[in-house]
């Protein structure tokens, strides 16, 4: 029989005691079980909130009192008088949204925001140091990610053009002040006050006011809301289920083993002078991967109580199934089975990640991103010196991967069994370089830390350093050339982009580009929420279609060159011939949960369909300028037909009266008169100017035609073969 692993009583916390008899009965402390009893409510509440409670049955105002009131009850349960913070803190924010000025909104409420979390952060280190038992700073941290996010979407909708923002930006831009009861039901609301997942704004309104079930493309990229369908509201019951299993799949895996492998042990001597180096880093992987599977448990179970209610839905896939991972904090078999760091770190905490990269990421120079982006993080998670420590390693280590998957991965892409072996080698090194990066992290103590990564030899760092400064200097790395010729894009080692360099320069196109950030492997994702955007043409290059850009990143393309000739361009073989560079950051991203091998059949699929839109549109274009050509035609040629009886000199002399041909003989009669010709000899010369006359009328609507295939042909030539 399973045995529970005995917790430590923590005196320390102000939640309620009721079940203590409980926690005693399952060898839990009380604050875990105050949990556990707070989420197994919400996840019933939350179906209760799905259909008693549904917005075409209640007004939203009812909707927005039942969350927060719920989400203010539970935490009171859980933290007892700490509960004065979760309701302090928005508070305060909501007064500086209201007071503050759009343009500097989001930095006050960033500021006044932190500055309370991490006073609180600073409190808890001086009475409950190094304690994992449950505390208001984990609801603060979720809070803090809601109203900093809102305070920036707010500053989007009142102060930038959509021009400046990205796709995501420009989805989650509010450009309506919420109300009091809106902004604290989307503050306390039941669902995510305890464990997260961090929704955005716009998210939550939408369904609460039920305009969530409205057809839109993955990543909320589409922006014209008035020609969103109505889709069928799905039932959540399988995506819920299959969470709750793997929640509870998780906390068994966590208790069975996290006694086997306890992390204050690593602060041990005889751990550290007494066993081999391999068995440390064994240890350091299996005691990080075993506490990371009850943050599994606590996510995947907000995560089912999230989609119960009905929040999470993003509509069908290929085959017909809901998808309900609109707000999936994480992708578990993802993060364990990851090639690189960037997947891993993309894979967990996903809503933190989005929340970063929406913050920081995105709004600074793109040199200092990651830094700040790592900074940011370990401040929003406390004062504790492990955490800097991890996050240190990490952007270190992050870097590092980079350079080297640019560095040697094109080597392994020739055959099948090469890149089987890559994606299996790396996925063991990341699995190293987890345990060594986040034990930190779990640790917390600084010299502790510090006394293990000696008696590692600072063996990752020092690879880590060596990877980034100097083998660039002797091994070339994987660069990408786009051509606008129709290629699809070429990877070249230094020397080959060396040539491409000196070929731009010389046409005028700036050679900067071509050091800008060629990382193939950061994709700039974007959640799911924001992720695999196509760029929008501009008016010139309106039957131009552009590369998909990564990660809400926009291009940055040389002043001089145009991603694809228009239509009168294609005659002119300097414009054919100019190389155009494009670094692996302008790569199609793919989604998190793909694997490598996925990658090229998602761009191909993407640039397919994009490139068939394109296609349609501009056939459209042109039957509409076809069919104008031809009703013009029409027209002229009708154009006298008011004129129903018309006299025509006959042999004679008597009139000739006919109401279907008096159009076509007034142009006759007129011809005659124009050329002199006697009446007498008109019968003999009618059929003559007929002739004439029509076929002019035909030559001259032929070469319209022909000149609107001219101009067709070539520009759906450059759509099909343009890449």
């Amino acid at each position: 029989m399973l045995e529970p692993p005995k917790f430590i009583e923590n005196d320390c916390y102000n939640g309620s005691r009721t079940f203590t008899w409980l926690a005693d009965m399952v060898g839990l402390s009380v604050d875990l079980v105050n949990f556990l009893i707070c989420q197994i409510s919400a996840l019933f509440l939350a179906s209760l909130f799905r259909s008693v409670l549904h917005p075409s049955k209640v007004s939203s105002k009812l909707r927005h009192t039942f969350a927060l009131s719920i989400g203010l009850a539970f935490g009171y349960f859980c933290f007892g008088q700490q509960a004065i913070h979760i309701a302090g803190l928005p508070a305060i924010c909501y007064i500086v949204i209201r007071t503050q000025d759009p343009r500097i909104v989001q930095r006050a409420v960033l500021l006044v925001a932190m500055s309370y979390l991490l006073c609180v952060h600073l409190m808890r280190q001086l009475y409950d140091y190094g304690s994992y038992a449950l505390d208001i700073t984990g609801p603060l941290m979720i809070i803090t990610q809601k109203v900093t996010s809102l305070a920036f979407s707010i500053h989007d909708g009142f102060v930038r053009r959509d021009e400046e923002l990205t796709k995501a930006q420009q989805y989650h831009a509010i450009r309506k002040m919420p109300t009091a009861l809106e902004y604290f039901s989307y503050v306390w609301h039941f669902p995510s006050i305890l464990a997260g997942p961090l929704v955005f704004y716009k998210d939550y309104i939408e369904f609460v006011e039920g305009y969530n079930l409205l057809s839109s493309p993955p990543g909320n990229g589409n922006l014209d809301t008035s020609k969103r369908e109505v889709v069928l509201e799905p039932s959540p019951t399988k995506a819920v289920i299959r969470k709750v299993v793997g929640s509870l799949v998780c906390a068994f895996i966590f208790m069975k083993f996290v006694k086997m492998y306890p992390v204050k042990d690593m602060k041990e001597d005889d751990f550290l002078n007494n066993t081999s180096m391999v068995y440390k880093y064994w240890y350091a992987m299996m005691a990080t991967t075993c506490i990371r599977f009850k943050y599994y448990h606590a996510w995947l179970l907000a995560d089912a109580i999230c989609n119960n209610s009905g929040l999470g839905f993003t509509g069908y896939d290929k085959e017909g199934n809901s998808k309900w991972d609109l707000i999936s904090n994480i992708n578990v078999l993802s993060f364990e089975f990851s090639t690189n760091m960037r997947d891993a770190i993309n894979n967990w905490n996903c809503g933190t990640n989005r929340w970063l990269r929406t913050l920081v990421y995105e709004r600074v120079p793109k040199q200092y991103g990651t830094l700040l982006t790592f900074a940011l993080s370990a401040v929003w998670h406390g004062f504790y010196p492990g955490y800097y420590l991890t996050f240190a390693t990490g952007a270190v280590v992050v870097t590092a991967a980079r350079t080297g998957r640019r560095l040697f991965r094109h080597r392994f892409q020739s055959t099948q069994v090469t890149r089987m072996f890559y994606d299996i080698l790396t996925c063991l090194i990341t699995r190293v370089v987890l345990g060594y990066a986040t034990f930190p992290f779990v640790l917390l103590e600084f010299m502790g830390s510090i006394k293990l990564y000696l008696r590692f030899y600072l063996c990752l760092h020092i690879i880590s350093l060596v990877t980034i400064f100097i083998l660039p200097m002797f091994i070339r790395g994987e660069r990408r050339v786009r051509t606008s010729g129709g290629e699809n894009g070429q990877l070249a080692g230094r020397g080959n982009v060396k040539d491409a360099a000196l070929k731009t320069t010389a046409n005028g196109e700036s050679a900067a580009a071509l050091t800008a950030d060629n990382d193939l492997n950061e994709d700039r994702e974007d959640d799911k929420h924001a992720q695999r955007k196509v760029n929008t043409p501009t008016h010139q290059q309106s039957t131009a279609v552009l590369h998909n850009t990564t990660e809400q990143q926009p291009i940055e393309q040389p002043n001089n060159v145009n991603l694809r000739p228009r239509p009168q361009q294609q005659k002119q073989p300097h414009l054919e011939k100019k190389p155009m560079i494009r670094c692996a950051r302008d790569a199609v991203s793919v989604p998190h949960d793909q694997c490598e091998m996925d990658q090229l059949s998602s761009k191909l699929k993407e640039k397919i369909d994009a490139e068939t839109k394109n296609i349609e549109d501009f056939i459209d274009k042109t039957v509409t300028e076809t069919v104008s050509g031809i009703v013009e035609f029409k027209k002229d040629l009708m154009r006298d037909i008011e004129f129903p009886k018309l006299k025509l000199p006959g042999s004679n002399g008597a009139a000739l009266e006919s109401s279907t041909t008096g159009g076509l003989r007034k142009r006759n009669i007129s011809s005659v008169h124009d050329n002199g010709t006697d009446s007498g000899n008109a019968p003999a010369d009618l059929h003559h100017p007929l002739e004439e006359n029509g076929a002019a009328f035909l030559k001259k609507e032929i070469e319209v035609i022909n000149a609107v295939v001219q101009q067709a042909v070539p520009a759906v030539l450059s759509n099909g073969h343009a890449k």
